[in-house]
């Protein structure tokens, strides 16, 4: 979806990210301190990136109710290459959008967590131990959206974050907080950017079908509540990652029959009609587009080219396998290496920091442009993002 980019502005509530009770957990001399971000540290070869594999999936019906099926996966029908779709039709009348506010943290992955125990468990490693002494496979759990936030952070200029981490039965588990920045953005969008927000949504709705070789209703309601996730396991390098993000449709006569290889994954972007166009779009949209993708095996992106009148112009496809190649020619562009070589020096980093296994300990990575990954640590604070009864149910 189209996103504003907003002049770079730093955070103004640092005093409220220092540490709650820092001396429930001491900085040790072998804990860093912080991680560098400049990329020619991470100009290495590309690491060890296990093909991502579907374990299973979820859906979240037009009340954000979860369900551990796939009743809201929709279908992709291919578009013509001209399509002229209107993306402002039913903006006004037939649209419910997402309450941004509500916070859900990673309260649906943990739902899907305690349905599917099974497949995320290690076995007892001694015969006959309780299934109390379990813990995940996986060193870490989280979204594929702040995962996608890591990889870009070499080549961001503009937005920085804030990640929550909380160590339990020896799983890091990573969930977004947002920044005072952030808020102010969410809560001051002008009613042009509303809109736009607005039209990627309508774009999927042009391109996907509920059933198998059905046909799309553009005249229906836009609902963002509504949503199918996937969840994968891979591995980059030695981390173990679970993690899930949303699909928008799959495609049915796609050669590779199985998820995550058989996902589309839909975007739009204003027609490109200059060579300096052309070059933002490879240096800044195309590297978002592509971490997203890339992380959890999506293969494909269709993007809608609109005007500034809200109408698609043209259709493209790109493989996410051949965008590398697309880079090249572009001067001082980025680089997947890079991307990749930071992600996983930033989940040692944290392994090395996040120590304290106690899911009321929170350690907050903070960055911003420019300078250093650094972090504080809280007890029982604002940031705590384990919920009860997902503890509780893990503990039996």
């Amino acid at each position: 979806m189209d996103q504003k980019r907003s002049d770079r502005k730093e955070f103004s509530n640092k005093k409220r990210h220092r540490a709650d009770d820092a001396s429930s957990a001491p900085r040790t001399a072998s804990q860093p301190q912080v991680l560098s971000v400049q990329r020619y540290l991470y100009e290495k070869d590309f690491p060890l990136y296990k093909q991502p594999i579907e374990i299973g999936f979820f859906s979240l019906d037009s009340q954000r109710r979860f369900y551990n099926d796939d009743r809201q996966l929709r279908y992709y029908v291919e578009a013509e290459s001209s399509p002229n779709f209107n993306l402002r039709d039913g903006y006004r009348d037939r649209y419910i959008k997402r309450d941004e506010s509500i916070k859900e943290k990673l309260d649906h992955m943990l739902q899907w967590i305690l349905e599917n125990r099974g497949k995320v468990e290690m076995a007892p490693k001694v015969e006959g131990a309780s299934a109390s002494s379990r813990h995940l496979k996986f060193d870490f759990v989280t979204w594929r959206g702040h995962l996608t936030k890591i990889l870009t952070t070499p080549y961001e200029t503009r937005e920085g974050w804030l990640l929550a981490v909380t160590l339990f039965q020896g799983t890091l588990y990573i969930s977004e907080v947002e920044t005072e920045l952030a808020r102010r953005e969410r809560e001051d969008r002008s009613a042009r950017h509303e809109e736009m927000m607005y039209w990627g949504y309508k774009f999927e709705q042009y391109m996907c079908a509920d059933e198998p070789g059905g046909r799309p209703d553009s005249g229906g309601t836009v609902n963002t509540n509504e949503a199918y996730c996937t969840v994968v396991q891979t591995r980059l390098t030695d981390h173990h990652l679970l993690f899930s993000g949303e699909v928008d449709c799959k495609d049915n006569g796609s050669p590779l029959k199985t998820a995550p290889g058989c996902y589309v994954e839909l975007k739009t972007s204003l027609e490109i009609c200059t060579p300096k166009q052309q070059s933002s779009f490879l240096r800044f949209k195309l590297l978002k587009w592509w971490a997203q993708s890339f992380l959890p095996g999506v293969p494909r992106i269709v993007a809608g080219f609109r005007n500034n009148a809200g109408y698609v112009v043209s259709v493209q496809t790109y493989e996410i396998g051949k965008i590398s190649q697309m880079i090249k020619a572009e001067q001082n562009c980025w680089r997947p290496t890079v991307c990749m070589n930071f992600c996983a020096e930033f989940l040692s980093f944290i392994k090395k920091v996040a120590i304290l296994d106690d899911p009321r300990v929170v350690y907050l990575f903070s960055w911003e442009p420019f300078k250093d990954v650094s972090y504080s640590v809280h007890r029982d604070s604002e940031y705590s993002f384990l919920p009860d009864w997902y503890v509780e149910e893990m503990k039996v």
